[in-house]
């Protein structure tokens, strides 16, 4: 697992969408369009939580996956707001990244809607030095 980033080491959007429950605008962030290959990871712990291959446009302006690279490495809770119920999502480390709902693509109908504040994506073909070498056979 790589370093946990500190606050100081975060930009203000990171760490409101992350530690704060916060969202940024949708079509203006930064993996809202990027279908390059790779893995998305947790922007302050590093844990591997996306893959391009899960990656669809849903035309929200958010990243929209179909599923987590493992579903271990994603925690969900019911959010109780006044007239919103809506399932949250955090990495494994406890970081907001986004929400999850039932209107994605067959076959689990999922769609987790995540922030780009709260992912770094690491390119195909960065993934072995960065230390991510055993995603790569996502993409053989």
């Amino acid at each position: 697992m790589k370093k946990r980033k500190d606050k100081e080491e975060l930009t203000p959007m990171q760490y409101r969408v992350t530690q704060e429950g916060g969202t940024e605008p949708p079509f203006r962030n930064e993996y809202w369009d990027n279908f390059r290959e790779g893995i998305y990871v947790d922007v302050v712990s590093g844990e591997p939580l996306f893959s391009s291959r899960d990656k669809f446009d849903h035309g929200c302006g958010w990243p929209s996956f179909t599923k987590p690279l493992e579903d271990d490495k994603i925690v969900t809770r019911k959010e109780k707001a006044l007239f919103d119920n809506r399932i949250e999502v955090l990495s494994g480390s406890g970081s907001h990244l986004g929400h999850v709902f039932k209107d994605g693509p067959a076959p689990t109908g999922e769609r987790f809607c995540i922030n780009s504040a709260a992912l770094r994506f690491i390119p195909k073909e960065d993934m072995e030095e960065e230390g991510y070498g055993e995603y790569l056979t996502l993409f053989q």
